[in-house]
């Protein structure tokens, strides 16, 4: 009998779960494609790399979207069970709470472990995957990343450079120089412009570029002798609107996931990270020997120049000045004030080389964290879920997913809090990877008190009765008309 009961509930909890999972995966998906699109549209991507590389991006959020599902989930379907007053008819069957939560707290921390199985083995790889495509995508079209006023020769079998680039999406150009590459005995061309843009070619392999008010120069007695080159000399043409196609099918047809960035921490599995962490903390323990013993040399040297400084005056008398003339005077204050000045300004430039390799090590810490830290969460969320979800009594979209959502916005705030405290250095990245979790465990062993003890918590009249000793002194007391 128990036994059915157990598949009725765990059915009851994965008909919620796998709907909430689809819609919080496609709603994280959209967020990424709200922010990364802008940097691969245009390129000549067909539409299955494109899909392919937001998998690969989205992958990584499951990490977020399973605890936030369970918490949903586990309200809902406790919510449905006792607004059909399912849970009231198991309970007067001498079935306890503790015994239904049961299978679906079997279920959470079987899928607790599986998001540890999947962040240490299959998100690295997936990470690597999208970090390298999207390298590679962003050398696919040079025109994105032309700097102005600097020779590129990206594109194949051409040297460009642009003055200026304007615009939104750096498609405005002014000072254009473009030279075809050619052989010695091949013929040479240059273009020069005063200003162009770049268009969408009706062939993705292609750039199109429109100039505008320029020449072409071409030298056709390539690899001639001397004699014959001087007798014609280059030929020049001008032009008031000039559309040139440059062939990229070679930057867009190479391997868009080849692997040329292999060295991150984002690869590399839990035990891995214990490695990098070692001898990130080696690194920085030289570096900060290194800072400190030449901070140490630069104090001893003002110290030094300040003693010399000093007059043969009694002890009671040194720190006394009346002694020097005017001048002199001046000119001590401002020279011991100025290495002063100084020592103070390259401390903070010392600072200011120590707080990247700080933030680094932080961030290594937390992410090996995160992937004990987030299984540890699907555990809690179902312990604070499946207690709100049996107290509220309420199913559906409606309330369940306000108080979900309102318990993971709190999450979010402390983990992001103290993520950005432990990356300025202000916290131990162990305790804030932690701390989260440890602030929530208490509240759900709060929860599942209160779910075992048929605690009234969302009862309006017993939160007026317990305010009513103070509201009746603001309340005046009309008697009845017929009393009057």
């Amino acid at each position: 009998m128990l036994k059915i009961l157990d598949r009725y509930i765990i059915k009851t909890f994965f008909g919620p779960f796998f709907f909430i999972f689809s819609v919080l995966f496609f709603i994280f998906i959209v967020n990424i494609i709200w922010i990364q699109l802008g940097q691969f549209m245009g390129k000549g991507l067909t539409t299955f790399q494109i899909v392919k590389l937001l998998f690969y991006l989205g992958v990584n959020v499951v990490s977020m979207v399973l605890p936030l599902t369970i918490l949903l989930a586990s309200i809902m379907s406790f919510g449905e069970l006792g607004e059909r007053y399912e849970l009231a008819a198991m309970k007067a069957a001498g079935i306890s709470l503790t015994r239904i939560m049961a299978p679906l707290f079997g279920v959470s921390v079987g899928l607790a472990i599986l998001l540890y199985v999947f962040s240490n083995n299959i998100i690295p790889d997936f990470q690597r995957k999208a970090k390298n495509m999207l390298f590679n995508i962003a050398q696919a079209k040079p025109a994105l990343n032309f700097t102005p006023g600097q020779f590129i020769d990206q594109l194949p079998g051409y040297m460009v450079k642009f003055d200026k680039i304007k615009g939104e999406e750096g498609r405005d150009l002014e000072g254009i120089f473009i030279h075809k590459k050619a052989g010695n005995f091949d013929d040479q061309q240059t273009i020069v412009a005063e200003k162009g843009k770049f268009a969408n070619a009706k062939n993705r392999k292609y750039m199109q570029l429109i100039l505008y008010n320029g020449y072409v120069i071409e030298d056709s007695y390539a690899g001639k002798s001397d004699a014959v080159r001087l007798k014609q000399p280059d030929q020049g043409t001008k032009f008031d609107t000039l559309i040139t196609h440059f062939d990229i099918s070679e930057l867009i047809d190479k391997a868009i996931e080849k692997e040329n960035i292999t060295e991150d921490y984002r690869f590399q599995t839990f035990r891995e990270l214990f490695t990098t962490i070692d001898n990130t903390k080696k690194l920085n323990k030289v570096t900060n020997e290194t800072i400190g013993n030449e901070m140490l040399s630069q104090l001893n040297s003002v110290v030094t120049y300040m003693d010399q400084g000093k007059t043969k005056a009694p002890t009671k008398q040194q720190y006394k000045l009346d002694t020097l003339k005017k001048d002199n005077k001046v000119q001590a204050l401002t020279n011991a004030y100025s290495r002063l000045e100084n020592f103070k300004n390259n401390l903070d430039t010392k600072d200011s080389e120590i707080d990247p390799s700080k933030k680094y090590f932080s961030k290594v810490i937390l992410y090996q964290q995160r992937m004990l830290t987030y299984s540890f969460t699907c555990i809690i969320f179902f312990m604070i879920g499946s207690s709100l979800g049996s107290i509220i009594r309420k199913g559906g979209m409606g309330v369940p997913v306000i108080i979900a959502i309102i318990i993971f916005i709190i999450f979010y705030i402390i983990n992001v809090g103290f993520e950005n405290l432990a990356w300025a250095g202000k916290m131990n990245p162990y305790l804030a990877a932690w701390l989260p979790n440890i602030i929530l465990f208490p509240f759900g062993i709060l929860m599942t008190y209160k779910a075992l003890t048929d605690s009234q918590l969302f009862d309006s009249e017993k939160y007026k009765a317990l305010f009513k000793p103070i509201t009746k002194f603001f309340v005046k007391d009309k008697e009845h008309k017929r009393y009057q």
